[in-house]
């Protein structure tokens, strides 16, 4: 619940939203529950989600079967009418029907078997055990004789039963059964349809979950700030809660909360710690660094880390005057009280732009000022490096270079080594495929890099956007 409004429940949630199918379909699901790999984001775009049971392709299909068995890409051209429709014997064309004429579901493979090779119930679920097991054990010679026969029968070609029998291996061992991935599109469509209508909500809780999925906090909070136009306040002793928070705020133009990050994003601080501190906040207000270092018994170390994330701003200023507060705090009543010190007046000065960003990745992982690669951009114009609002209007099979930070690198068993290196500069993701004879050859780049310059081919097919690696440089030297 927030202010005058209830969230609503999953039972309530309005379904068949247009905004979050408009979102799911431009592959702006970071953090999104089975469609968020670089695979996932990639199919939306050209599966066009517009409705509930496209999700539920979406997530049975991007699979190491289907793809390994050769089924995505005659769905995509059979769904948007560019591909010949599979004939089918009508006692077996409705068992096809949603599915374009491609076997994704463990329960139409049972249905075939009964209709074309009248299969017992009991013998079609053994049929979908022998599929789960047959690398490992083998046993689908006999079911392969038995259900070519029967659609040899029907009026089926040789060809078009060894292709299909090779599509059931395919998917075999990773075949869903539809009510699975019903449940999971389920969780999708929830998933998506809360990052569209309360990003701050969605993104708190990411960030509560940490570490899981695909992105860290940086890539959340990036997004959550370009996309969500949400407002983001740092980590501050006088106002964060272990966990990051939801805070009112009246100028967003949404009606979005702000989000206020946690003292869990704090490395070094550690959760026991960060409690002490919020016990202690609300029994009384701390009056500076000193009182709060006292009072909430923090070690050298634990204040450190807070003076680094920048979370004593409010009680004793820049890092640098807060990690000299901090320093040398002890549990005695000095000779003069109420005095003031020599130290009041030492003037230190306010730590640089780049230091602060250094700081901020180095405690929590992330940066609320000003994205790395603005601060580097006359440094990588000198090199030719476009930047990825530029990309959106490079033409395909053009060449470009560019440059980000390194924010994933997925090899997925299916890829045949082909690795996709997901970056982040200030305007967004770039999308990167490496391919392994690339990959092979310039391992050290590529492996080694957190910020990556790359040249290569830009494609952009069917609403997809990648770049495909001819050269990679490391250009990590950057960053100091």
């Amino acid at each position: 619940q927030r202010g005058d409004r209830d969230f609503p429940t999953l039972a309530s949630l309005p379904q068949e939203d247009e905004a979050t199918y408009e979102m799911i379909r431009e592959a702006k699901t970071v953090g999104v529950f089975q469609i968020e790999s670089r695979a996932q984001m990639a199919m939306l775009p050209r599966l066009q989600p517009k409705v509930f049971y496209d999700l539920v392709i979406q997530v049975a299909i991007v699979r190491p079967g289907p793809i390994q068995g050769d089924m995505v890409h005659p769905y995509l051209e059979r769904r948007h009418g560019r591909g010949p429709k599979m004939p089918h014997h009508p006692s077996v064309a409705s068992i096809f029907t949603k599915t374009e004429g491609v076997p994704l579901f463990q329960e139409q493979v049972m249905k075939l078997a009964i209709v074309a090779a009248n299969y017992t119930p009991g013998e079609a679920d053994q049929l979908r055990r022998s599929m789960a097991a047959w690398k490992r054990h083998g046993g689908m010679e006999p079911h392969r004789l038995r259900i070519t026969a029967g659609l040899l029968k029907l009026g089926y070609t040789n060809e078009f039963a060894a292709q299909l029998f090779e599509q059931i291996k395919g998917f075999g061992s990773y075949g869903f059964p539809e009510s699975h991935a019903a449940s999971f599109a389920n969780l999708v469509y929830v998933s998506c349809w809360l990052k569209k209508h309360e990003p701050a909500a969605f993104a708190c809780a990411l960030l509560n979950s940490q570490p899981m999925g695909f992105y860290g906090p940086s890539q959340i909070v990036q997004e959550l700030r370009r996309v969500g136009g949400v407002t983001v306040h740092p980590v501050d002793v006088r106002h964060s809660d272990w966990d990051c928070t939801l805070e009112d705020d009246p100028r967003n133009a949404r009606g979005q909360p702000a989000l206020r990050l946690g003292l869990r994003m704090v490395t070094g601080l550690g959760e026991e710690a960060a409690q002490r501190l919020v016990t202690t906040r609300g029994q009384q207000p701390f009056r500076d660094a000193e009182d709060l270092c006292l009072r909430a018994d923090l070690s050298r170390p634990q204040r450190e880390a807070l003076a680094e994330a920048g979370a004593l701003r409010g009680l004793a200023g820049h890092r640098h005057r807060a990690r000299w507060a901090v320093t040398g705090i002890q549990a005695q009543l000095p000779l003069f009280a109420g005095q003031a010190s020599g130290e009041d007046a030492i003037v230190l000065p306010p730590p640089t732009r780049a230091e602060d960003t250094a700081a901020d990745y180095a405690r929590t992982g992330l940066t609320l000022g000003a994205h790395p690669l603005r601060q580097l951009r006359a440094q990588l114009r000198a090199r030719r490096c476009r930047d990825s609002r530029e990309l959106e209007h490079a033409r395909h099979g053009s060449a470009v270079r560019t440059a980000g930070l390194v924010t994933t690198r997925q090899q997925p068993g299916t890829a045949s080594g082909v690795i996709f290196v997901t970056m982040e500069d200030e305007y967004g993701p770039i999308n990167v495929i490496v391919w392994r004879h690339i990959a092979e050859q310039q391992r050290r780049a590529l492996i080694g890099s957190r910020l990556l310059m790359v040249d290569g081919q830009w494609q952009h097919v069917d609403g997809v956007r990648h770049l495909l690696a001819h050269r990679l440089t490391d250009l990590s030297e950057l960053l100091g």
